[in-house]
Formats: structure tokens, C-alpha cells, sequence
């Protein structure tokens, strides 16, 4: 059963703030979580001018520590290391902003979704308002060349009858909105969320819902840790964490009943290999 933060976030809040030690004698937990992450995908985690990174999924990895009264040694690695890196045992579990999927579900163990991850597209401030997207028949729409959601586009055109421009860089894509060469660019629904909070030339217009979600990936005999990072993500989202992070690094609230403010019956993304449908209630007190 689904629990949103609607009918069960104003009992969390009436309990108190989350304490980190009633989770931590809950459970035999470690001190010291190894997690990794694409040091390289804005504004999920990023360099920092004075060193280090940042992001949304660091600040969700710290968070989590803090819960949990450990330490998180925060690694951040090249993508296509990280899943085997995991599976040989070089880190307890990925903090990467990583897609649900049923060929994923197969070998390793997610977390519920806490994002929704869906394909969103930038306009320059002012333009036209966009319902569906047949709103968009005769523009010009800006892609990253090569990225899915080139493909996506491409393979749209003669039914929506858009034309697509793609570009080498997103950040060039972004430009040929600014330019007016595009009258839209579509890309990664958080990603296009952060390039428009760093430009006032811009704003969100359609979101495509993919039915996608980012969760948290662990190895296949390790229920036990993804069970209980689960139960501090599901506090995350009860109490409102989420939403502030959201606002903080997307300038944008999550909407009702999206995965950043839902809470899953059971254990894992339901419907899905790994999922275990035992019962159980938020311990955020």
C-alpha cells in the first residue's frame, strides 16, 4: 500500500524530528558504510571550487549516515566501474543516482524509488504554455547528440511533427534554446531542472513521465543494509527532507504522489525481482 506524505507525513512530523539513534538501536548496524557515485552527473554530484564534490546524492548519502550514527566514505568513481565495483565487494552499496529497471532487478537488490526520473523539457522564459506534446508540432527541439532522449525525439518526429537539432553538449542544446535557434530543449528531468534554476532566461515547461524511478542498488545477499538505508529514505521522504533537498538543488517541490514523497509498502520497488512485501511502519520517532 502506498503512503503519501498527505496522510501519513503529519504524523511523522507530530512525532518529532527524526532521531538517528532510535533507527541505530534498532538495528546491528555498521559504523562506517563504503558508497560510491559519478562524481560527474549535475546536479546529482559535482566538483566543488574548493574541493571535494557536491549534489543532491551526496547530500542524500550524508544524510543517511547521519541516521544511521555512521560514517560514509563517499567514493566518486567513473560509472561504468561502479555496479562491478559494488558486486566485487569494494563498496557496501551506490549512492549514484541509478534507474530501476527489470534487467537490473535481476542481479542486484534497490531500494524503493526516491526519484521520479522523467524527461523534462526547458523553454525560454514567456513562451507559449505546453499541455501535451502535440503542443509542440513545428518547433525546433534541442537534444544532446547521441543521448536517449535524442533517440527519443527522432523517433517522434513524424507523429508529433517537431523537428529535432542535436547538439554535441547539452550545454550547447541549453544555448540553442537561449539563442532561439530551438524553441525547447529536452533532457533528463533533474538535469534540466538545474540548468534552468542557474539561468533566469529560462523556466520548465512538459514533463514526460517515463514511469522511471532512481533507487538505491546493493548486492543481492545484502537484504539486511538495503532494508534498513530503505527505512531511513522512507523517514527522508515522510518529514519532508526530500522536498527541501529537491528545492535546494532542482528549485522544484516534488508533486503529489511522485517517489520522492510516497512511501512503498514492504521493501524494494515493488513489482519487481528483490521485492519483499513484509509489512512494516516507518520508525522515524
Amino acid at each position: 500500500m502506498k503512503k503519501t506524505i498527505g496522510m501519513l507525513g503529519a504524523i511523522a512530523l507530530a512525532a518529532g524530528a527524526f532521531s538517528g539513534s532510535a533507527l541505530a538501536d534498532s538495528h546491528a548496524m555498521k559504523k562506517e558504510y563504503n558508497v560510491a557515485l559519478d562524481g560527474t552527473f549535475a546536479p546529482h554530484a559535482m566538483p566543488k571550487l574548493s574541493g571535494g564534490i557536491e549534489g543532491f546524492n551526496v547530500d542524500l548519502a550524508n544524510e543517511i549516515g547521519k541516521r544511521l550514527g555512521a560514517k560514509m566514505n563517499i567514493t566518486a568513481a567513473q560509472w561504468s566501474g561502479l555496479i562491478p565495483a559494488m558486486q566485487a565487494g569494494k563498496y557496501d552499496f551506490l549512492v549514484a543516482p541509478t534507474t530501476i529497471t527489470e534487467e537490473r532487478a535481476k542481479t542486484m537488490l534497490f531500494t524503493e524509488g526516491y526519484l521520479n526520473t522523467d524527461f523534462l523539457f526547458a523553454v525560454k522564459k514567456g513562451a507559449m504554455a505546453v499541455a501535451t506534446l502535440e503542443d509542440f508540432k513545428g518547433k525546433v527541439i534541442s537534444v544532446n547528440k547521441g543521448s536517449v532522449y535524442d533517440s527519443w525525439a527522432r523517433g517522434l518526429e513524424d507523429s508529433i511533427g517537431w523537428k529535432v537539432q542535436s547538439y554535441g553538449t547539452q550545454t550547447d542544446a541549453i544555448q540553442a534554446v537561449m539563442s532561439g535557434r530551438a524553441f525547447a530543449n529536452v533532457a533528463g528531468n533533474t538535469g534540466v531542472a538545474w540548468a534552468v534554476k542557474k539561468n533566469a532566461q529560462l523556466e520548465v515547461s512538459f514533463n514526460y513521465s517515463t514511469g522511471k524511478m532512481f533507487g538505491m542498488p546493493f548486492r543481492k545477499d545484502d537484504a539486511k543494509t538495503r532494508n534498513i538505508v530503505e527505512a531511513v529514505i522512507e523517514c527522508m521522504k515522510l518529514d519532508g527532507t526530500f522536498t527541501a533537498m529537491s528545492m535546494k538543488w532542482f528549485g522544484l517541490a516534488p508533486t503529489p504522489g511522485s517517489a520522492a514523497v510516497t512511501v512503498q509498502g514492504g521493501y524494494g520497488q515493488p513489482g519487481l525481482e528483490g521485492f519483499e512485501a513484509t509489512p512494516h511502519a516507518p520508525n522515524c520517532g
